[in-house]
């Protein structure tokens, strides 16, 4: 099977060369130039965003969600789950927030109703709801942290509201649970239960899926880790943005095994949001996306490599439609 995946891994790349467009091919031509690999390992830690109480694709929601919270014991790491909280109230949505607060993850705040807070009609006061009504909710577990993600990584539109969210946050105690390497397996995702809806959970064409995700993940990872390299001139703690979705559930323990292959050290969130760099906080209008990318966006001179937004279907569904995913 390890064969298997590394050719289509091999395929993958080579198809994927063939389908970038014409912005992807400027940034191709101005990538940043890799730390060598004397130097010291890049590290990666896993945070889950939003909570899913539902079956998925013949999967059972309680089947799914155990198999993300395995692969995650046997990698001996611990991650944090920032929730929603409108859908934690009845008993899958509680038995979900037990299952990973007694597994030792962290549950932490990622609004009630997922909003996107770059919104015109959004408000510093629906800000505040969106926080407290979640912190309610997970404040009864017992590895509760006061972390707050944004939906959609939009942390306002206009300084006024960026100040007012930011302000919001530190009235009532919450840090930034800034994301460094964005992705789109939420995309990923969505294609690969569109296809076993239609074809089924034992179709060999599953792994190509796989191959591409974890191919996808670790394009993502080395481009911030690359980036972050060159504004720190050091390897910084990374928190990886995945979702609460089936390919966690399916591919997360190859993804894990893959980063390590690739000479990545994989170390658990608590750890991670130690490192100094989140304590940045870029002035930049808008504001949101990878901490890496709105660090990099201050500085005015990597914007022949910074893309907005940083993350989206758009790149990833002409690659995906040209490999017949």
């Amino acid at each position: 099977m390890k064969i298997e995946i590394i050719i289509v891994l091999a395929i993958l790349v080579l198809g994927c060369s063939q389908t970038i467009n014409s912005n992807d091919k400027k940034v191709a031509s101005n990538a940043i130039e890799s730390p060598r690999a004397s130097e010291s390992k890049p590290k990666v830690s896993f945070t889950f965003d939003d909570g899913i109480t539902r079956d998925i694709a013949m999967y059972p929601f309680e089947e799914w969600n155990r198999m993300i919270l395995t692969a995650l014991k046997e990698a001996g790491v611990t991650a944090t789950f920032f929730v929603t909280g409108s859908n934690k109230l009845d008993t899958k949505g509680r038995y979900l927030l037990k299952s990973w607060s007694n597994e030792g993850h962290a549950i932490a705040n990622h609004t009630y109703t997922h909003p996107n807070f770059n919104s015109e009609t959004m408000t510093v006061e629906d800000f505040e709801e969106e926080l407290l009504k979640t912190d309610t909710v997970i404040s009864e577990y017992d590895n509760y942290v006061k972390l707050f993600r944004f939906p959609y990584l939009k942390e306002g539109k206009t300084e006024e509201k960026i100040a007012g969210y930011r302000n919001v946050l530190s009235k009532h105690e919450y840090k930034n649970g800034h994301v460094t390497i964005d992705a789109s397996d939420w995309y990923i995702n969505g294609e690969l239960i569109k296809f076993i809806k239609k074809e089924g959970i034992d179709n060999p064409k599953i792994d190509q899926y796989k191959a591409y995700y974890l191919q996808h993940i670790l394009e993502r990872a080395s481009f911030y880790d690359s980036l972050s390299y060159q504004l720190t001139n050091r390897h910084i703690n990374h928190t990886l943005l995945l979702h609460h979705n089936l390919t966690s559930a399916l591919f997360l323990d190859d993804l894990i095994a893959y980063f390590q292959n690739e000479g990545w050290e994989v170390i658990s969130t608590d750890e991670a949001f130690q490192d100094a760099f989140f304590a940045e906080t870029p002035n930049t209008v808008p504001a949101g996306e990878s901490l890496v990318w709105s660090v990099a966006k201050e500085t005015g001179a990597y914007e022949h490599l910074l893309r907005y937004p940083a993350e989206d279907s758009r790149y990833e569904k002409p690659r995906m439609e040209k490999l017949g995913l």
